[in-house]
């Protein structure tokens, strides 16, 4: 089941119309959280990154988006689903009413939300290789919009497919200025020694919440340096790690990038911390 405007709805039916504006014109944004057991984790940081994805895109945030509103249609998917005791993907899309060409007949929403089963309650740091290259067939441009999860994901789609074709697990995305800003599907983080980098939201990298969380916990440790700066493809063969983040998968590291080769020690100390932070916010 799935749940479209408050209604539940088999997967089946048909709920969008040909002239959808998410269909026609990337008119939307979507939002993908982890579940478990009941507790959607990261809830208010989601949540907040939803509301300011929709005033970015000059949306009519409707007076029922509550947290407690989203968060109780979440729930109660899941029990639909029989779900409420597994760990959850759960995925939410907002999309502008269908009217009008590029201008907007109206600026109301509506919204979609689905769920699927996960194998792991925590977050595991997998062990299987990881072999990325540097998408530069296109770029994206760095600014407030791409900082934003919108449907306008082609240059992610075309990554994937580039990818596919040439044996990579992943790929590395550069912004205008040649910058590298992130992977295909998650945020990037550069280690060499105790410093720890990763591109800034100026570059035009995902306002991720992992991404959030991780520069907390470094930001209260002594342990390592964090540096939010723009990252040259010219340094990532000098590091000593490369990880990528996103709200699924918590940390997944990178294992090889052209002939270089990287461990995995620090993802394997902070993927711990992660966890610990997730069950305490």
């Amino acid at each position: 089941m799935i749940n479209y405007n408050g209604k539940l709805l088999s997967g089946k039916e048909a709920f969008l119309t040909p002239e959808n504006r998410a269909y026609n014109y990337g008119d939307g944004l979507f939002e993908t959280i982890r579940v478990i057991n009941g507790k959607i984790m990261f809830w208010e940081d989601h949540y907040f990154r939803l509301m300011a994805s929709m005033r970015i895109l000059r949306m009519e945030i409707p007076m029922s988006f509550s947290p407690e509103f989203l968060e109780q249609e979440i729930l109660d998917l899941i029990n639909e689903n029989n779900l409420q005791d597994q760990p959850v993907r759960v995925k939410i899309n907002v999309h502008r009413n269908p009217g009008g060409l590029y201008l907007p007949e109206s600026r109301e929403i509506s919204y979609l939300i689905r769920t699927t089963h996960l194998e792991s309650p925590f977050y595991t740091l997998s062990e299987e290789k990881s072999i990325v290259e540097l998408f530069k067939d296109h770029y994206i441009m760095s600014g407030l919009l791409s900082t934003i999860k919108s449907t306008n994901k082609i240059v992610n789609v075309l990554g994937s497919i580039f990818a596919e074709e040439n044996d990579y697990d992943n790929c590395l995305l550069l912004n205008e200025k040649k910058s590298v800003i992130e992977a295909l599907n998650g945020n990037l983080f550069l280690v060499k020694g105790n410093t720890i980098k990763t591109p800034p939201l100026e570059d035009g990298c995902l306002n991720g919440i992992i991404r959030k969380k991780l520069i907390e916990i470094l930001k209260n440790t002594e342990e390592f340096t964090l540096e939010e700066v723009s990252i040259s493809p010219f340094v990532l063969q000098k590091a000593d790690e490369l990880f990528i983040t996103n709200s699924i998968v918590g940390i997944k590291p990178i294992t090889k990038y052209r002939k270089k080769e990287y461990s995995a020690n620090v993802a394997k100390a902070l993927i711990g911390k992660l966890n610990t932070k997730a069950r305490l916010d």
